[in-house]
């Protein structure tokens, strides 16, 4: 029964006349019976102490309305006032309150069970573009996916919508949804956590939609997922799917057959067949991560006492200095230098556990210093014959049958490229080559002659004058004697060396005319790629990690950096560094990670980061 219908219901003749035109809102309870039966405080009046009669309480308020209440506030009840404040009167009155006690009572206990149940929230309504059943919701032509699904819904289905993007947790609070069609729409793109929540989903369709790819982990935490269906949509089977053709292979959900609509490589051929070794989605790239506030010719790394160090050539300044990684800042610092003139060329040889540096100068002659662990500090220890060694431009060392040597290239007119030998106790002249030809650079490599033949040491000197001379090692005599040249080469300011598979090959660097890349063929060098490089003094090939990479240098335009292409068997365009005037290139391993020395005739030294990224991550 309502309560007003209730009220109205009341005798009036147990209403004082003088308060009938007073405000219909009353407060009245038993003090006893409300504190033990609605648990709820019993209040006093604001204007003056409610007076007791017969157990009876009542109170006059002002309230209008009761939004503000909740289950521990006081019980209000709405309607007539009931006179019980008049002792006297209550007194001529005899038992006429106590029909109004028991109407008070029970009023208040009623308005108490609707407060309570007024609380409770209403159910969510099917929304204006669905379709709801107790289980089931088809939703059409709807621009978003609706927040107000009923939560007990077990199927859900849109079809023929417009919206083209759902966002994260696009379907949370259906907890009970376990099959999920969004088919025949024209969704282009899908967050990753657009299901999430959805522990309970058993079967999924995207089917007939427009979705070229889909974020990783967009199925994570749909742990009761039996069917999936992708099918009629145009996927790109690149590197951001990736994941995808793993997670095929491991899920036990049933996947219908889909199929790439592109790369063209890829076009019609059914994801379920491919292979995560099908993509190649791992990149590389130098990075810029410190400069040095310096020029420099060559930089050479070596490694000493169980630590891995730098040392870099300053013309101007005539330095060697050396660097050291720094552990925490995660950068190179200064760990000690070598004081000089016009130094070109610093060179370190480990011979067993003791550090060597043959420092090449312009002026003032060269020399050979050793480093003196007690006193913490590098002495210089032998002088390089000036009658030979007149104008150095490069040095190389290398070890044949377990004896140390390095060869120096000497560029004057009046010079000797000159191999020298470690005896014990120094370094003596060994051998002389090539005598007044300017050699600008000496290469050393080991290459076989035939097939059946192990690889034998060899040098390959280049010079302003004629073409590169390729000199072979000689076991009986224990010398390097004069075999061939390289044909059509002219000009060949330096020449370095890589192999792939394998097979030996060279890089050849001119200033004018194109630079080239030689294969050897078991008797000689043959062409198989060039490339334009005017004003290049350094064509540096270098191997990080399982990559091979060539830096070409240049005086007047950006540095390229190639990569081996293993499929075509030469160099491809992979980046371009500014460096001004490039002269030597050295890759420089410590911690795990892996740095590319850019030297500089003219500008900062700088160092690049070798970075590897992961398209399908």
């Amino acid at each position: 029964m309502q309560v007003g219908s209730f009220l109205q219901q009341l005798d009036p003749s147990h209403l004082t006349a003088p308060h009938r035109s007073l405000p219909r809102a009353v407060r009245c309870w038993s003090e006893e019976q409300l504190t033990n039966q609605l648990q709820v405080p019993v209040l006093k009046s604001r204007d003056t102490e409610a007076k007791k009669k017969g157990g009876l309480l009542c109170d006059l308020v002002l309230e209008q309305d009761n939004h503000h209440l909740n289950s521990r506030s006081p019980v209000h009840v709405w309607g007539y006032f009931f006179d019980c404040m008049e002792s006297e009167r209550s007194q001529r009155m005899g038992n006429a309150c106590m029909p109004l006690k028991r109407i008070a009572y029970f009023l208040c206990l009623l308005s108490a069970l609707l407060l309570t149940e007024g609380k409770k929230p209403a159910k969510p309504k099917c929304p204006a573009v669905c379709t709801c059943t107790k289980d089931n919701a088809l939703c059409e032509n709807a621009r978003s996916i609706p927040r107000t699904v009923p939560p007990d819904v077990i199927s859900l289905l849109f079809t023929s919508n417009s919206f083209d993007v759902i966002s994260d947790d696009a379907f949370i609070g259906l907890p009970h949804l376990e099959y999920l069609f969004i088919e025949n729409n024209n969704i282009k793109s899908i967050s990753r956590h657009t299901f999430r929540g959805l522990k309970s989903l058993i079967h999924l369709s995207l089917a007939n939609n427009n979705l070229q790819t889909l974020p990783k982990d967009i199925f994570k935490g749909l742990d009761s997922l039996t069917n999936v269906d992708l099918r009629g949509n145009s996927f790109n089977c690149d590197c951001k799917l990736k994941w995808l053709v793993e997670w095929l292979g491991h899920t036990n959900a049933t996947v219908e057959d889909i199929y790439c609509e592109g790369p063209p490589e890829y076009k019609k051929r059914k994801i379920n067949s491919l292979s995560p070794k099908d993509f190649d989605c791992i990149i590389t790239e130098f990075a810029k991560s410190q400069d040095l506030p310096y020029q420099s010719l060559s930089i050479d790394v070596f490694s000493y006492m169980n630590d891995e160090y730098v040392v870099i050539a300053q013309p101007f300044t005539g330095k060697c200095i050396f660097l050291e990684w720094d552990h925490v800042e995660k950068t190179f610092r200064n760990y000690d230098n070598i004081t000089g003139t016009s130094t070109v060329v610093c060179k370190p040889i480990v011979i067993e556990t003791q550090l060597y540096v043959i420092v090449a100068q312009l002026f003032g002659g060269s020399h050979i210093y050793k480093r003196d662990s007690f006193a913490n500090k590098f002495i210089k220890i032998q002088d390089i014959e000036i009658l030979k060694i007149r104008k150095p431009n490069d040095i190389e060392t290398f070890k044949i049958e377990n004896n140390w040597y390095f060869v120096v290239a000497d560029s004057s007119k009046a010079g000797f490229t000159t191999i020298y030998k470690w005896n014990g106790n120094g370094f003596y002249s060994h051998q002389s080559l090539h005598a007044w030809y300017r050699d600008t650079d000496v290469e050393y490599l080991e290459i076989a002659r035939t097939p059946q033949i192990l690889r034998t040491p060899h040098l390959i000197l280049s010079s302003s004058s004629q073409r590169p001379v390729i000199y072979q090692w000689n076991k009986a005599t224990q010398l390097f004697i004069n075999q061939t040249d390289i044909p059509n080469m002219e000009d060949v300011y330096a020449v370095k060396h890589f192999s792939v598979k394998g097979d030996v090959y060279i890089c050849l660097t001119r200033f004018i005319g194109d630079s080239k890349v030689m294969k050897w063929g078991g008797s000689s060098f043959q062409d198989i790629q060039r490339m334009p490089s005017r004003g290049s003094m350094v064509f540096q090939p270098l191997q990080i990690n399982n990559y091979q990479y060539a830096i070409l240098g240049s005086d007047y335009s950006f540095t390229q950096v190639y990569n081996w292409d293993a499929e075509k068997a030469k160099f491809v365009k992979f980046q371009e560094i500014n460096v001004q005037a490039p002269r030597s290139f050295t890759h420089v391993s410590i911690n795990k990670r892996n740095f590319l020395f850019a030297s500089s005739f003219k500008g900062n030294t700088q160092i690049y980061k070798h970075v590897i990224v992961d398209l399908s991550a």
